[in-house]
């Protein structure tokens, strides 16, 4: 059993920064891929970015040069910095682990706000 918190989003202006975090608890992560999705109110929740367990990285082409996804196997810590921020990105932000070994489980956050407005 794997437990996800998210913490860090909040409302910020066009262009502005926001580090995502998500703490890991109950089980080793490091045998997880980890992910970011987002969903916004109405819209279906989508890939925003992975890591696997190994350190290989995949964007979304909507993010790609302005997030950065990053985990601390040590603190079973998952981050996103996401920098250059735009209206777009308004979504509740969650956090995914998918087991790269079997029984392949899955587990999913609370999610976190970002609110990106002037």
């Amino acid at each position: 059993q794997l437990q996800l918190v998210e913490s860090g989003g909040g409302l910020v202006q066009p262009g502005g920064s926001l580090r995502l975090s998500c703490a890991a608890s109950g089980s080793d992560f490091s045998a997880y891929a980890m992910g970011w999705y987002r969903q916004a109110p109405g819209k279906q929740r989508e890939l925003v970015a992975t890591i696997t367990s190994g350190g290989s990285t995949n964007y979304a082409d909507s993010v790609k040069g302005r997030f950065t996804i990053t985990r601390d196997i040590v603190k079973n810590i998952l981050t996103l910095q996401m920098n250059s921020l735009k209206p777009e990105d308004t979504a509740v932000y969650y956090c995914n682990a998918e087991r790269e070994i079997f029984p392949r489980f899955n587990y999913w956050g609370q999610g976190t706000q970002v609110t990106v407005s002037s």
